[in-house]
């Protein structure tokens, strides 16, 4: 039996970051589908403004993700939204869009996953999807460094990729061998600095990036 499956990658992509693309090649791999679609943040309440502008960092996004050999989609309701962001909403259009059938498997950090307690109506997101989490140096995956009500969630819905791909939401993955450690901060601290992080952002975004004067201050 083959299902629809769709990797949902969001963020504030400021800038787009090798552990972004990273992010997206394991879990189209691993879920057996091309399709991803990234959902750059338009105004995220927890977080601080944005240093590039919206259209730049769809531009980025573009750079980063349009020679992979993947079918992308790049979903702007975050931007095109006015005011505070939440998840949950996004979700809900995009569960409207593709209908109840489809598996979606939404992507987030191990960082993400600690603080997903303060996510508005964060308990509802499995109503609408699948939730797929990256380890990090030092992460567990006995889901001890998180809070008590978010590892009870979580794992009580642990499904191998099989399942999930037939799943259209609800179920949990928590990808151990897939350690990712790239901080946007970081990368703009260092454009700052006048340093060229090439390791840490992928060449046609840094020539964006230089080309277009980003992140000088």
């Amino acid at each position: 039996m083959t299902k629809r499956c769709i990797i949902l990658l969001g963020g504030s992509f400021d800038p787009v970051h090798v552990g972004h693309v990273e992010l997206g090649k394991y879990f189209c791999r691993l879920f057996r589908t091309d399709e991803l679609r990234l959902i750059p943040a338009g105004n995220p309440w927890q977080k601080p403004l944005l240093k590039a502008a919206p259209q730049q960092r769809i531009d980025m996004l573009k750079c980063a993700f349009e020679p992979l050999d993947l079918s992308i989609t790049i979903d702007t309701q975050e931007i095109d939204r006015p005011g505070a962001t939440y998840t949950i909403d996004t979700l809900r259009s995009i569960r409207h869009e593709v209908g109840r059938n489809v598996s979606l498997i939404f992507l987030m950090g191990a960082d993400q996953l600690l603080r997903l307690d303060t996510w508005h109506n964060w308990r509802q997101l499995f109503e609408l999807t699948n939730i797929a989490v990256s380890a990090r140096p030092g992460f567990s995956n006995s889901l001890t460094l998180i809070p008590k009500a978010i590892a009870d969630e979580f794992s009580r819905r642990f499904a191998d990729p099989g399942k999930i791909i037939l799943t259209a939401a609800g179920l949990t993955y928590l990808a151990t061998d897939l350690q990712i450690n790239v901080s946007a901060t970081e990368i703009r601290a260092a454009l700052q600095n006048k340093q060229s992080p090439t390791a840490l952002v992928p060449a046609p975004v840094l020539n964006y990036i230089k080309e277009n004067n980003l992140y000088k201050e």
